[in-house]
């Protein structure tokens, strides 16, 4: 079974759906399940050609990157989230979290993304777009190639992928949420 097929069916039986919120903190993101994990980070791994890097966000990322990383055989770096001032030697950007409804900054040091690496961007979530869209300003700055982006889940109706594909971005996503109404969760064929 493929890291997406085994992502699909464990979203199906135990997914949440609260709103426009999809609950997988039972097995991706909070609670993680390192089979899944593996396999969704192979399956995503597989669907690109091989990077210097892999690059994610604090902290719900980390899981499926590492296991991407792993995969590649290849380093992953993590973008950290803070609140607040900082004044620290970095690529950074400012975020809004529409699930939190906070503004945040996701940096990435200087020295572990130097010039001319070729990256590959792994997420858990795709859906408004703008945390993936920060990271790929962040490698555009610290002049590196961009190989594309890597979701477990994306949000179809969040508009995410349109933010990305309009930089020219490529997008891969082994679950695609159509809707979330009523409690019930609708996944793509």
């Amino acid at each position: 079974m493929t890291g997406a097929e085994m992502l699909r069916k464990a979203i199906l039986e135990r997914g949440r759906a609260e709103g426009e919120i999809l609950k997988v903190d039972d097995f991706l993101n909070h609670r993680v399940e390192p089979a899944l994990l593996t396999a969704v980070g192979a399956d995503l791994a597989d669907r690109f050609e091989r990077p210097d890097v892999i690059l994610t966000a604090e902290a719900s990322g980390i899981p499926p990157g590492l296991c991407a990383a792993q995969h590649l055989g290849v380093p992953m770096i993590y973008a950290k989230k803070y609140v607040g001032p900082g004044d620290r030697h970095t690529f950074s950007r400012e975020v809004l979290s529409t699930t939190r409804q906070v503004d945040y900054r996701i940096e990435v040091a200087r020295r572990v993304l130097p010039a001319g690496l070729r990256v590959l961007v792994i997420d858990d979530f795709l859906s408004g777009g703008r945390t993936a869209e920060a990271l790929g300003q962040i490698t555009a700055e610290a002049a590196c190639s961009l190989i594309g982006f890597g979701f477990a889940v994306e949000k179809a109706f969040a508009g995410g992928r349109e933010r990305i594909e309009q930089h020219g971005w490529r997008v891969e996503s082994l679950v695609i949420i159509e809707a979330l109404a009523g409690g019930s969760i609708n996944l793509a064929d």
